[in-house]
């Protein structure tokens, strides 16, 4: 199986003219979904004794598997939220994945460590956070929010002195990404759930309101908002931060989709108490251009992190006592790959000023695009964009219709959109973070609405 053949050498140029077809594409297929049923009909048994060769498995990836298969950096992916990552990073993204890079520790990767760190500084300094911060890269933001909390748990407990309240807990609004209330079912802690305001954001207010209310001896945590997925708006972060600092409680932000734009100067302030935050996380595969899968995971103070997360084990005690910088000791997680390193790599390619001019451009086509729905008359903005979401709806329209709208366009091929909820009504919801969309692209999905 091991060693370069000429089957695999053909192989491996057949795959790389894939990828340079697809990149000279505009748009490349937007691809669809098959079921099982379906897929095992046209596809047959691809796990057999012999193996099916090269070519064979790579026709079957291509003729059937590939085309069932969404394509998330397409142009016209307004669903969730999309991808959008440069040639830079798709390219440098092979390197790091044919070259058997262990991105566990700086012992056995110092050049990739200390590459993916340089991202992370700059992800830091725009939050002004200080040189005592850092972190790591991790998959998503799910394990990046889980991470945070647990460094937060065990911040909590050394201030306590090692003693447990009756149950710890968690202060989180609605609006938060569902991720944080799966961190508190892994942690095994109660959420408290603290009530938006009429602008669907979570306050020093309100928290403040309902810590009052109840008691909170196990708080060891509240969750914030930058740029809340459903909705894109951005919780009251000076409020949170100053109700964090009078009751000594760790602020964690999740900006997976929208800290991003810090990285456009003209939107910082937008973000303002971001620097007050103990961690926060951004997911670079989201706004910042970067391949799947990679969020940034970065601490105030390292040190807390990798107190919680440093791991003891006598083979592993060689790495410890070296006291170097060891992404392992800062996210659940040991064995992991340099996934920061295409982030970086595109970064250092293109430069701070080209990601500040492409975030700069989405945000633009949002307020076209915002313009595009109020001009027609069976559209109605829900509420001003404050990123890049869009929530609307159209007049007369039940669930079953926007299920049927987002139906017929996936199954055309055309975009590929999903409806929300808003105020307890079906929506419709699009997200752009491509700056390969055109207005085009949006006027057409709104088209097919009349």
């Amino acid at each position: 199986m091991h060693g370069l053949t000429d089957e695999t050498e053909q192989l491996a140029r057949q795959i790389c003219e894939l990828i340079l077809t697809r990149q000279q594409q505009n748009p490349w297929p937007l691809g669809g979904v098959a079921s099982p049923e379906t897929l095992a009909n046209r596809v047959g048994s691809t796990i057999t004794p012999a193996g099916l060769g090269g070519s064979e498995a790579l026709r079957r990836w291509v003729e059937e598997l590939g085309p069932a298969t969404i394509a998330v950096d397409h142009p016209r992916y307004f669903a969730f939220i999309p991808h959008a990552p440069t040639e830079a990073a798709v390219i440098f993204d092979l390197l790091v994945s044919a070259t058997a890079m262990y991105g566990g520790s700086w012992l056995e990767a110092s050049g990739a460590v200390h590459a993916e760190n340089e991202a992370l500084r700059w992800l830091a300094d725009l939050a002004g956070f200080s040189a005592e911060a850092g972190g790591t890269f991790v998959p998503g933001g799910t394990l990046g929010n889980l991470s945070a909390l647990h460094a937060a748990r065990h911040a909590a407990l050394v201030r306590r002195q090692g003693v447990r309240p009756a149950r710890w807990q968690l202060a989180v609004s609605a609006e938060a990404h569902s991720s944080i209330a799966q961190a508190a079912r892994v942690l095994d802690v109660e959420l408290i759930d603290v009530p938006v305001d009429a602008n669907h954001r979570l306050t020093g207010a309100n928290l403040q309101a309902t810590l009052d209310a109840r008691e909170s001896d196990g708080l060891f945590a509240v969750v914030a908002s930058a740029g809340a997925t459903n909705l894109g708006l951005i919780d009251d972060l000076p409020g949170i931060a100053a109700v964090c600092r009078e009751r000594g409680v760790w602020l964690h932000v999740d900006g997976a989709y929208g800290l991003a734009a810090l990285a456009a100067p003209g939107r910082r302030a937008a973000f303002a108490g971001v620097e007050q935050a103990d961690s926060f996380i951004v997911d670079p595969h989201k706004w910042l251009f970067a391949p799947y899968d990679c969020c940034a995971l970065i601490y105030r103070d390292a040190r807390q992190g990798r107190a919680a997360h440093s791991q003891s084990a006598s083979y592993l005690d060689a790495l410890n006592e070296r006291n170097e910088w060891n992404p392992a000791d800062y996210a659940v997680q040991l064995s992991r790959r340099a996934r920061g390193l295409p982030f970086w790599f595109s970064l250092a390619v293109h430069g701070s000023n080209a990601y500040a001019e492409a975030i700069e451009a989405t945000f633009s086509l949002t307020r076209q695009a915002a313009a595009a729905i109020r001009a027609r008359p069976y559209l109605e903005l829900l509420l001003e964009p404050e990123l890049t979401v869009l929530v609307f709806r159209r007049y007369g329209w039940t669930s079953a219709d926007y299920e049927a709208w987002s139906a017929r366009l996936l199954d055309t091929r055309a975009a590929f959109v999903m409806p929300t909820r808003h105020g307890g009504e079906s929506a419709a919801r699009l997200v752009i973070l491509n700056p390969r969309t055109t207005l085009a692209d949006i006027e057409m999905v709104l088209d097919a609405m009349s």
